[in-house]
């Protein structure tokens, strides 16, 4: 006995457009991320909130820019292919790996946007502390 499935809506072929057209995006964009060389680290940073918590009040565009330069904790994307094989100044290993949080200065490292997403170019003894839950952290 054959099964028959019937034919997708209009508004479930609508939903597998919209999937398929950001997928397709998704993959440009990763294209179009740069790649560390040496011995700098790619993070990507948080996204910055647009109101200010339960008030509902909409941050201005530049208390949304100075958050982001501000900004001191990241995602671990992608280390180059020199970072911590100097064995002298890192007798312990790596201080972070691909995936990790982790804490660095506010206005290091090289800053960019790819895709409306604010990522860093970090050298990799910029990293000051890897962080177990960056949404409990927050500036003095």
């Amino acid at each position: 006995m054959t099964e028959v499935n019937p034919a997708p809506t209009a508004l479930e072929q609508k939903r597998q457009e919209k999937m398929e057209t950001t997928a397709k995006k998704e993959q440009v964009l990763d294209t179009q991320i740069p790649t560390p060389v040496g011995y700098r680290i790619l993070i990507a940073l948080p996204n910055i909130e647009e109101t200010y918590g339960a008030s509902g009040i909409v941050k201005s565009q530049k208390a949304i820019r100075d958050e982001y330069i501000l900004s001191m904790i990241g995602c671990v994307l992608e280390l180059g292919d020199e970072a911590y094989k100097d064995k002298a100044r890192f007798t312990n290993g790596p201080w972070c790996k691909r995936g990790d949080f982790v804490m660095f200065r506010a206005n290091s490292g090289t800053r960019f946007n790819v895709g409306g997403q604010e990522y860093r170019l970090l050298n990799d003894d910029s990293i000051e502390a890897v962080v177990a839950d960056p949404s409990k952290i927050a500036r003095a």
